[in-house]
């Protein structure tokens, strides 16, 4: 059967990680887009937050961390199981590829940051949260610093939507777009890596700002207005990502 083919194998692997992505993505934006916003209409200690943070949210959650790590160990193994991928990907360094591979290599950078950001700041925080809801239901003293560590991983939610809009892009506009054509051809490697760095700086300075490193996490940080709400977050993802493709046509374009 082909599927079980070495071209089989790759679009297997690269079907699984979308599959894993859509899930990721999609939790990602249904924890911002709609369980915030209604959880917030609870109330900080409303008995009913607590019960659907311990009972929906924990579940949400599972799916959620798990998916991302699915798709950033999918997206791994489609190097490992595709032929000659990092050997042809740092030889079109020097081909017409060059816009193919400096805008999947955003996509990648992006996306592993997010991934960092799922496991190393949402659900690190997210334990804390969760025990205190668990912990009041139980009838026990509400943790002072759940709320903190709520913030904090509700600002690295908020900018792991700013970096999507562009991760999804860089990571389908290679094969449908970057791909050829206007693009790429007669482009320096110059230019591609000046584009890749930019790139990296803008998203770095963003995962900054929310880390609290550009003024701290209090609402009081101007600088936090990307955060403060999903409408913020949307208006954010969608300057973020006109600002690239602005850079990507300067840089990438014959």
């Amino acid at each position: 059967m082909e599927i079980f083919t070495q071209d089989g194998l790759s679009f297997l692997v690269r079907w699984l990680h979308v599959l894993a992505g859509v899930t990721w993505i999609g939790l990602l934006y249904y924890f911002n887009f709609v369980q915030v916003p209604a959880f917030a209409a609870y109330g900080d200690e409303g008995k009913a937050r607590n019960i659907s943070i311990d009972k929906l949210a924990r579940r949400a959650l599972w799916w959620f961390r798990w998916a991302a790590l699915s798709t950033l160990v999918l997206g791994l193994l489609i190097i490992g199981v595709t032929e000659d991928y990092m050997k042809d990907y740092m030889s079109d360094l020097n081909s017409n590829d060059l816009a193919h591979d400096a805008t999947i290599f955003v996509g990648m950078i992006f996306g592993i940051t997010m991934a960092a950001n799922v496991w190393m700041i949402i659900w690190k925080n997210q334990k804390v949260v969760l025990a205190n809801a668990a912990n009041v239901l139980a009838g026990g003293e509400a943790d002072a610093g759940a709320p903190a560590a709520g913030r904090r991983a509700l600002l690295a939610s908020r900018q792991n939507v700013i970096l999507s809009f562009s991760m999804l892009f860089f990571m389908v506009g290679p094969a449908h777009f970057y791909n050829g054509g206007a693009f790429g051809e007669n482009v320096s490697a110059g230019n591609a890596w000046t584009f890749v760095i930019v790139a990296t700086v803008f998203g770095a300075i963003l995962q900054l700002n929310a880390l609290g490193k550009l003024g701290g996490t209090a609402a009081t940080n101007k600088l936090l207005w990307p955060y403060e709400n999903h409408k913020n977050a949307i208006i954010s993802a969608s300057v973020l990502l006109v600002v690239l493709y602005v850079l990507s046509e300067i840089f990438l374009k014959a």
